[in-house]
């Protein structure tokens, strides 16, 4: 891990939601923190209080109360952080909230930059990178599987794994760097047939790891999915009745829809972020073609297009001819037959074995069918306590530079190059590997990681 440089700051910021609520939580960490916040506290000598232990008073400055208050300790090394910690539960006021940090702020407290308490919780080694990143996956966790997996990751699993990984590693780098050290004597400390073998082994584990991303990637960050078509396709209807609210405006005038719109909802443990889209055909209208512009490029960012067709008022050809522009983008796709319940008998019959989802978006015909082949487009299993699984885009990048590493290696045991150039593979491998849990980190790295959380956490 990088050295730690010390801390002698006290930090500040609001760990609650921002609005009126009925109580909001303010925290503070530093060596100084419950010293600072005795300054404004009126009851008991909080110094001379145990950890984890909960008091009654009021904030006062200058003699004028801000707030009763309820005043947390956490005492180090016993806390989030590591640090003297304190957490002032309040009255859920803005205004309140906003009055207390000011007055702590005036006598010397620093408001805290995003994701710094859990910073602070990582160089003082209550966890490492990845266990850090799970805390804003958890907080950030918005379905059940995306929520397990973020405790599983935060619990270490992932870090358990990596850590074994880099230990054998490390084992056979050592023993190829004493190699090096008696290059003039030709010996073999680190036997080739037993690394071979290891390196086959880990190489076989991470492809598992890697491939995991897919599911991981998924259960995290849901899939967003495209509903498309040509105008009074149904789109804006189909998009109501999968929210099973008035989200999107309907109208029998075609270009109603002229800009992205998008809610989302969970099928089978699944995030699924909808967006309905301006009907697809040629226009002079300048803002409804900005609009089917739009359209084009979220179905390009896409991971799964619903694509509508209009059955009570289109013909055989104009669906052969939209299903090939469709295919032209090679994104999975779903073909959805709607309004069947007015579509003329010869256009059923042609489309019998098309692998169309016959529905009627507006009596919420058939809707249970199409969630359900929504899903099978995706093989999602439920997460339980333990699985590893990857989630996190940055993990998946270095255990990809650790794969293409590790094949050097076994590309250079495979065609007996030197020990040198082994070892330059095998550190490599585990510079990517101690990238993962913070053993090998930079200040630009951490920056930006942590500013991707909230503030006060």
């Amino acid at each position: 891990m990088s050295s730690i440089s010390p801390i002698d700051d006290t930090i500040i910021a609001s760990a609650s939601a921002q609005g009126i609520s009925a109580i909001a939580v303010i925290r503070l960490s530093g060596k100084d923190s419950i010293r600072i916040t005795q300054q404004l506290f009126k009851g008991k000598n909080l110094e001379k209080q145990p950890s984890h232990t909960v008091h009654l008073g009021t904030i006062e400055e200058e003699g004028k109360a801000i707030d009763e208050v309820l005043v947390t300790l956490f005492k180090e090394p016993n806390s989030f952080t590591r640090e003297n910690s304190v957490e002032i539960a309040c009255h859920g006021s803005p205004f309140i909230v906003k009055q207390i940090i000011k007055a702590f702020l005036k006598i010397g407290v620093r408001l805290a930059g995003p994701g710094e308490f859990t910073k602070r919780a990582f160089l003082y080694g209550r966890f490492d990178l990845a266990q850090a990143e799970a805390v804003a996956d958890l907080i950030n966790a918005e379905t059940d599987n995306a929520r397990q997996a973020a405790i599983n990751q935060m619990r270490g699993g992932f870090s358990k794994e990596i850590k074994n990984l880099r230990d054998e590693l490390i084992q056979f780098a050592s023993l190829i760097e004493l190699e090096l050290d008696f290059g003039e004597e030709d010996v073999e400390f680190a036997g080739r047939k037993d690394l071979s073998d290891l390196v086959d082994r880990i190489i076989s584990y991470l492809r598992i790891l890697i491939q995991s991303f897919d599911e991981g990637n998924v259960i995290k960050n849901g899939i967003p999915t495209v509903i498309a078509g040509k105008p009074n396709a149904g789109k804006s209807t189909l998009l109501n009745a999968l929210l099973n609210e008035e989200k999107a405006i309907v109208s029998d005038i075609p270009g109603t829809t002229r800009d992205v719109i998008e809610d989302e909802i969970t099928l089978g443990g699944v995030s699924f972020r909808f967006m309905d889209t301006a009907g697809l055909r040629e226009t002079t209208d300048v803002i409804e073609s900005l609009g089917i512009s739009r359209t084009r490029e979220t179905m390009k960012k896409a991971s799964l297009i619903l694509y509508l067709f209009d059955l009570s008022n289109t013909n055989l050809k104009e669906l052969e001819a939209e299903e090939d522009e469709l295919k032209s983008l090679c994104i999975p796709y779903l073909k959805i037959g709607n309004k069947v319940d007015r579509a003329q008998p010869d256009i059923l019959k042609a489309i019998e074995n098309q692998n169309f989802i016959l529905i009627s978006a507006g009596s919420k015909t058939n809707l249970p069918a199409l969630k359900e082949s929504i899903l099978s487009k995706f093989h999602i299993h439920e997460v339980r306590q333990g699985d590893v699984l990857v989630t996190n885009l940055r993990h998946y990048q270095k255990l990809v530079e650790t794969n293409q590493s590790l094949h050097r290696v076994a590309t250079g045991l495979a065609s007996g190059v030197t020990g040198d150039f082994l070892a330059m593979d095998i550190r490599q491998s585990l510079h990517h590997l101690g990238e993962i849990t913070g053993e090998i980190t930079t200040d630009d790295l951490l920056d930006n990681i942590f500013s991707k959380f909230c503030i006060g956490k």
